[in-house]
């Protein structure tokens, strides 16, 4: 469709890949192709790097069959933002922008995880940007679907990066992202619901979708060791004094005797909202000082403008 994204190459064997690395040399990213729970990107600093992500995705199957086949692509540098746009499979509704935080440790440190928190909106979003990335994005990959007799009606997030010759695509998902979705729905001033009935009755061009000027940031409280081997059933603390400028998204939680317990890796984003992404972060983390459980663990650095 003519979207702008970085180059890449697809290979079904190591002695392939490994032989494409070595010959191109580093940096590049290494992708398993397949459903690897948000960790199955490697960003290659050096070749050694590169051929051990190989290793792990194709050889050790880490990833299981998420890695018959991976991706060696350009590694590309610059802002990364998340943009989402609803579609009934024709309209393309104005865009909402989100940043997540996706390595395990503050500036951005460790391997990568199914994200460590977000803010919305962008410092840097404008009514220019988003429109340029509805017109060379959003709204081709649409108009591409149809074309080809599978239009695709619901929610499309283009994970992009601003880089110096200007936006690339990394990603598409077909849903809200997680945890993009925790800041970015507190702003809908709309009825959701009402969105969602446009969408399935290709109606959205009637919807006047608004979106509030405060800000949201998300910071997920995560157990300890986690991507890699943590425990579960910790009791969790501290929920009943959240402020009402606070919201709790449970994502690894459950109900051991009446008390709320650990279940996963990601335990829960917390929420703060404000008029400006200092407050909401303020809020934020205010919170996650008093919601605790044994081994909790959360980045320091959200919507802190390190990353």
């Amino acid at each position: 469709a003519g979207v702008p994204t970085a180059s890449f190459r697809i290979f079904d064997t190591y002695a392939k890949a490994a032989s494409y690395v070595q010959l191109r040399g580093a940096p590049v990213v290494i992708k398993a192709d397949g459903l690897a729970a948000g960790k199955g990107v490697v960003v290659a600093g050096t070749v050694d790097e590169a051929l051990v992500a190989l290793d792990d995705i194709m050889i050790k199957r880490a990833f299981g069959a998420a890695g018959n086949h991976v991706i060696v692509e350009d590694c590309l540098v610059g802002q990364e933002v998340s943009i989402f746009a609803f579609t009934d499979g024709v309209n393309v509704s104005p865009l909402v922008a989100a940043c997540d935080y996706k390595r395990i440790g503050d500036g951005e440190q460790g391997p990568n995880t199914g994200g460590m928190g977000a803010y919305s909106p962008p410092i840097f979003w404008s009514f220019a940007l988003e429109q340029q990335l509805r017109e060379a994005v959003m709204i081709p990959v649409i108009k591409a679907l149809a074309k080809a007799g599978t239009p695709y009606t619901g929610v499309l997030y283009g994970g992009i990066i601003l880089t110096d010759t200007g936006p690339q695509v990394l990603e598409f998902n077909a849903r809200l992202g997680d945890p993009e979705t925790q800041v970015v729905l507190p702003r809908l001033e709309n009825d959701l619901l009402d969105v969602v009935e446009a969408v399935l009755s290709n109606n959205l061009a009637n919807i006047d979708l608004r979106w509030s000027s405060d800000a949201c940031v998300g910071v997920v409280l995560a157990a300890g060791g986690y991507p890699g081997v943590y425990e579960i059933g910790r009791p969790l603390t501290g929920l009943d004094s959240l402020s009402s400028n606070t919201m709790a998204f449970h994502a690894g939680t459950i109900k051991l005797d009446g008390v709320t317990a650990t279940s996963g890796g990601r335990v829960m984003t917390i929420v703060g909202r404000g008029a400006s992404l200092a407050d909401a972060r303020g809020e934020a983390y205010a919170a996650i000082k008093d919601v605790d459980f044994e081994g909790a663990y959360h980045r320091s650095d959200i919507a802190s403008f390190g990353k």
